[in-house]
């Protein structure tokens, strides 16, 4: 039954994910329209836009995971339910968030100049005008992730997943309006100089209004349920302390992650320097473009079974079972292998044909897609040590993830810094996305290698098997996709994969099926265990309807 439940939670939260994901590339592609990629509007607003982004994945994927589940968990055991500890946690997280954000908005042109090198005068301004706009979504995403984990610690899963849909569906209908009013440039013909204050407030206004409704949707979820929130700030004598001492390892660590982002961006701004020389060169928007892509799989796949498994272990760490606990880790672990092994090969096949949805011209359609290829490799590493990092917080150990982290945040901005003053400009946000992909892979078997530490033997040698074979069973999927590319024109200029956006969407369709079809094909065949896992959980989602 337990099973059951993890399951349906998964394809629940997969589902509102994945609804989620493609209007998101609805807007994505309409971004792309009216300030295009590899243009100084579209890093300028790339720019502003990721200041708030940055932030929220950090409080996601640290503080409030590694913090507010394990110690809901607990609390449900009291008298009152939980109800007390929840009402001052939330106090105390929505105060801290405030404060943030209007710390953070205040500080907006410092932050710009921050997270930026080589720009002009032009191009800071309007990078700052919108920054004033978007980083009000600080408290609106830290508002949302503070109402979706309480979800999550009561079971509720599909509001926190499906809560982003209605920010999509926001900022669309905000971006479609920007077009229909001011025009598409996709080229970047309107300079930077010329943006007025009603094209700023409606393109940026309308992004930080969705942030805002994807929270405030949340509280009809809590009624539903028979949550409500009373403001308590009596803080003293209720056993917050745990929580605050987790997450002080937590805090640290949204540091040296911010300082490791704040380096990556402000590198990859000095490779706009190369379009002096007439290139399509890839910049800050275009990397945002590929991270998208590169989450899909991620956010689809990964993030909704640790989701599910993450209040599991937690409750398993709560009852020492160690043993139902490494269980739990070690099979979402491998489910989310089989999947990341064919996104890797199927979107690093598609990858031009996904950029030319995108943008229009030749040069950037390679620029973009030369990002998405380099960036796909650490693919396999990202998820598992998403996965690796919620068994530390289900344990309420804050330190190790700090550790690992810092450990891959130090390689990745002495390589950015290194990368920066010897690659050519065309190449800087390609050699950057390899060098994620590296030190992503260090940071994964650190983290392994202090789990295992922790909890002994996590069955290493059947991950490492079931791996192969995944890696086995993608050879004659990329075959196959190879196959169907070059009959189509490959990746040359003019070539039906290239042509437009239909003939662009219809490659990525009919080659990225035909390759999930053989993978799937070739590991039935040879009964791969996983893949049985994950019909059965597919069969207990629809016969529960």
């Amino acid at each position: 039954m337990a099973e059951q439940s993890v399951a349906r939670s998964s394809v629940i939260m997969a589902s509102g994910t994945i609804v989620s994901r493609i209007l998101g590339f609805v807007r994505a592609v309409l971004i792309a329209a009216a300030i295009g990629v590899t243009t100084d509007a579209a890093d300028a607003f790339g720019v502003a836009n990721q200041l708030p982004n940055n932030v929220y994945a950090i409080i996601v994927g640290g503080v409030l995971n590694a913090v507010l589940v394990p110690q809901l968990v607990r609390a449900r055991s009291q008298a009152d339910g939980g109800k007390g500890y929840v009402d001052r946690f939330v106090t105390l997280a929505i105060t801290v968030f405030f404060i943030v954000t209007v710390l953070f908005t205040m500080a907006a042109p410092l932050l710009v100049q921050l997270y930026t090198s080589g720009w002009d005068k032009d191009q800071l301004a309007l990078a700052t005008a919108f920054a004033y706009w978007c980083l009000p979504q600080l408290f609106f995403y830290g508002l949302y992730s503070i109402l979706g984990e309480v979800l999550n610690s009561r079971s509720e899963f599909g509001p926190f997943m499906w809560a982003p849909v209605l920010n999509n569906v926001v900022s669309i209908a905000g971006l479609v309006c920007f077009i229909l009013i001011f025009g598409s440039d996709p080229s970047g013909e309107r300079a930077v100089s010329l943006w007025g204050a009603d094209q700023i407030s409606l393109l940026a206004g309308s992004a930080t209004l969705g942030v805002a409704s994807q929270a405030l949707i949340l509280f009809a979820s809590w009624k539903k349920i028979g949550l409500s929130l009373n403001l308590n700030f009596k803080f003293r004598g209720f056993g917050l302390r745990p929580a605050l001492k987790a997450a002080s390892w937590s805090l640290a660590m949204v540091l040296v992650t911010q300082i490791g982002g704040l380096v990556q961006t402000a590198v990859a701004s000095t490779a706009v320097a190369g379009r002096n020389e007439g290139l399509a060169v890839a910049s800050v928007a275009a990397a945002a473009i590929a991270w998208l892509i590169f989450m899909l799989p991620h956010s689809v796949v990964t993030v909704s079974i640790a989701t599910a498994y993450f209040t599991r272990m937690s409750q398993h760490a709560a009852n020492d079972k160690l043993d139902e606990f490494v269980k739990d880790l070690t099979t979402g672990l491998r489910v989310i292998a089989l999947v990341s092994v064919i996104s890797t090969a199927t979107l690093m096949m598609l990858a031009y044909s996904i950029a030319r949805v995108f943008v229009g011209e030749y040069p950037a359609t390679l620029a973009l897609g030369n990002v998405i290829v380099a960036l796909m490799v650490g693919l396999v590493p990202f998820s598992v040590v998403y996965m690796i990092q919620r068994a530390f917080f289900a344990l309420e150990d804050t330190k190790s993830p700090f550790i690992f982290t810092t450990i891959q945040i130090a390689i990745h901005i002495t390589g950015s810094l290194t990368l920066g003053a010897l690659v050519e400009k065309q190449w800087l946000v390609v050699s950057i996305s390899i060098l994620t992909a590296c030190s992503i892979l260090v940071q994964g078997l650190v983290g392994y290698l202090m789990l295992r530490k922790r909890i002994g033997g996590m069955g290493e040698a059947s991950f490492v098997r079931s791996l192969a074979g995944f890696v086995l069973a993608a050879i004659p999927a990329v075959a196959v996709g190879y196959g169907l590319m070059s009959w189509l024109g490959g990746i040359t200029a003019g070539s039906f994969t290239l042509k437009s956006v239909f003939t662009a969407v219809i490659t990525s369709a009919l080659v990225g099926g035909a390759m999930v079809v053989c993978f799937l094909a070739t590991l039935w065949i040879f009964r791969v265990p996983e893949l049985r896992e994950l019909q059965k959980q597919l069969k207990v989602r629809f016969s529960r309807g």
